[in-house]
């Protein structure tokens, strides 16, 4: 089975571990637009492809598939899922199948403001959020929030450009400066990370691992201990099944005064999934599985507590033989 991995930038252990599962039976081929992601270089095969934004992007991805005869297909940046999602058909005419929930499920976990909305309707507990600053202040005068709040895009990722605020005049100067702004009440609990994978053959919840973060860089776990609790193990299955996601789900929550809130939710791969799979939680094997025609076996917290991950730095050197350097 051949698989292709998009974007694969510096998630080097991701593209390991496909290789170990896929083994002799096929190959995984791996893309980025730079040849200075580390990642590629640890797959069968690497492309050169242009921004996910140019013109011809999604015709370069579609011929790789192709010319290598690629089966399954998935992407490790948040920016790409839409376009995955959105373009499925495109990949299922000539037998690639997509690893990703559907579309409007995937623009929903990128509009945080709508993903508010969809947790509130489903009565999920998670952070009050405001897109108007008159709607806050009201809310504020009320006494059901106060300062501090964070301040962040209705749309974006790596924790770029979130502010913690303490005043109505930080509030009105961020939105003075910046467009499409919610305000979203502070969190101040111990934060946990889920890396659950739907079946995508028949949609049931296969497997969740559960760690609670020590220690967080820019906005990714940095160190953090696996833990176990049926319920939010349970919490957490009856969401992602009802919703209807498919494949890899990365969650963020927060534990407040016994009360699990529901944070964030990345339809991709986490970027701290190694910890799962060192504790054996195996989503590359259920991908290969689902691709294969077949259903996988529920293993929902199948996994010891109290094994600790914490990264360190590590480097790729390559030769790069007179290639020209595309940063």
């Amino acid at each position: 089975m051949n698989i292709l991995i998009l974007s694969a930038g510096t998630r080097n252990k991701v593209v390991q571990y496909f290789k170990k599962e896929v083994g002799e039976s096929g190959r995984v081929v791996a893309t980025d637009c730079s040849n200075l992601a580390p990642a590629v270089y640890d797959a069968d095969k690497f492309y050169l492809v242009p921004r996910i934004t140019a013109p011809d992007y999604l015709d370069s991805i579609l011929d790789i598939c192709k010319k290598e005869q690629i089966e399954g297909v998935f992407s490790l940046i948040d920016p790409e899922l839409s376009l995955l999602a959105r373009e499925k058909e495109r990949f299922l005419e000539i037998g690639v199948t997509p690893v990703i929930s559907p579309y409007e499920l995937v623009e929903t976990c990128f509009d945080k403001y709508r993903m508010y909305r969809m947790l509130t309707k489903m009565n999920i507990p998670t952070g009050k959020c405001y897109v108007d600053m008159e709607a806050f202040y009201e809310a504020k005068a009320k006494g059901e929030i106060s300062y501090p709040v964070f301040v962040k895009p209705v749309k974006g990722s790596a924790s770029i450009n979130i502010n913690q605020v303490n005043s109505d005049e930080e509030i009105e100067l961020l939105f003075r400066l910046y467009d499409d702004l919610m305000i979203q009440e502070y969190m101040n609990g111990q934060e946990y990370g889920a890396d659950v994978y739907v079946d995508m053959k028949s949609g049931r919840c296969t497997s969740i691992f559960v760690k609670k973060k020590i220690k967080m860089r820019a906005g990714e776990t940095d160190k953090s201990v696996s833990v176990k609790d049926p319920k939010l193990f349970s919490m957490l299955q009856n969401f992602v099944e009802q919703c209807g996601f498919r494949g890899m789900i990365d969650i963020d929550i927060f534990l407040i005064d016994g009360v699990y809130y529901i944070s964030e939710v990345n339809p991709r791969f986490g970027g701290g999934y190694p910890h799962a799979y060192a504790c054996g939680v195996n989503m590359p094997r259920q991908v290969l599985v689902n691709l294969a025609g077949e259903e996988n076996e529920p293993q929902i917290g199948a996994y010891q507590e109290n094994i600790c991950m914490m990264k360190y730095n590590e480097i790729s050197i390559q030769d790069m033989n007179g290639e020209e350097i595309v940063p």
